[in-house]
């Protein structure tokens, strides 16, 4: 019943910018923490960025200065805002959220959304 669902993800020239938005749906009492992971092909899945549900943040150091997560409580929703994009950004983009079901915390995770980045 709980769902996320992922848009923004597309193909982009190097130096090119993008946001990537994730928004949760269903049956939940609250959201803790939010955040974005990435997967390139051949790679183990990377942390990318968190938030807290207080906004607190933190970065991985190969996209710190570049990327920008943020989140809108009120649409329950998390964004990353992705600047001067390197090829090395090329990868499928997960979201997820830990959310609070029937007193206990559960993550759940987005479907992933394709980031392309050319040179």
């Amino acid at each position: 019943q709980v769902q996320l669902v992922e848009s923004g993800g597309d193909l982009v020239q190097a130096g090119g910018s993008l946001r990537l938005s994730c928004t949760a749906s269903g049956r939940f009492s609250s959201i803790n923490v939010m955040g974005w992971y990435r997967q390139a092909p051949g790679n183990q899945r990377e942390l990318v960025a968190v938030i807290t549900s207080g906004g607190s943040t933190n970065y991985a150091d190969s996209v710190k200065g570049r990327f920008t997560i943020s989140r809108d409580n009120d649409k329950n929703t998390v964004y990353l805002q992705m600047n001067s994009l390197k090829r090395e950004d090329t990868a499928v983009y997960y979201c997820y959220s830990d959310l609070l079901v029937l007193a206990k915390q559960y993550r759940f995770w987005g479907q992933g959304t394709q980031v392309t980045v050319s040179s």
